[in-house]
């Protein structure tokens, strides 16, 4: 029942990351990993000290849907990757921000994405990036709340997939 319960709230969450994202409570644990990935990253140079927030805050949702899969927890499995299209929201937001500068940094610090945009000479082309992530995004919480549904409505119908023949 629980999983029933989860789905539908899932549902407007997921269309109000869609069509109004902002940046939100859900953020504040992203944020986390992400500063933690400018540490862990930072030691390989400047590029993957810029990049490692990002990677840093998409590495949790991935690694923890990796480890429920194992386990053959799928629905928690999809629950992380809806966890994964909610960070790539944050992460088109600030690449959406590159230029104009204007969100708050954690300590007033460079602006990631303005950095390495403008190392790459894409700076100017950062929203129309930012918005090829939003919609990809989008594509992917789309997914997850429809295998979501799937699991909770049909769990009769979920099999693991293998690859041994008969």
């Amino acid at each position: 029942m629980w999983k029933k319960i989860l789905t539908v709230l899932l549902l407007p969450y997921a269309l109000w990351l869609v069509f109004a994202y902002r940046y939100h409570f859900i953020d504040n644990a992203n944020l986390i990993f992400h500063e933690g990935g400018h540490i862990v990253f930072g030691f390989m140079g400047e590029t993957m000290h810029f990049l490692g927030g990002t990677f840093g805050q998409l590495f949790f949702p991935i690694a923890c849907a990796l480890q429920f899969w194992r386990q053959e927890k799928f629905f928690e499995a999809w629950v992380c990757l809806f966890w994964l299209g909610e960070s790539l929201m944050y992460m088109a937001e600030y690449m959406a921000d590159a230029q104009a500068m204007a969100l708050p940094l954690v300590g007033g610090g460079v602006h990631d994405w303005n950095w390495l945009f403008y190392e790459w000479g894409m700076l100017d082309a950062c929203v129309t990036i930012a918005r090829f992530f939003h919609v990809l995004a989008s594509i992917l919480l789309l997914v997850c709340l429809s295998q979501l549904a799937k699991q909770a409505w049909r769990p009769d119908q979920i099999r693991r997939f293998d690859i041994e023949t008969q």
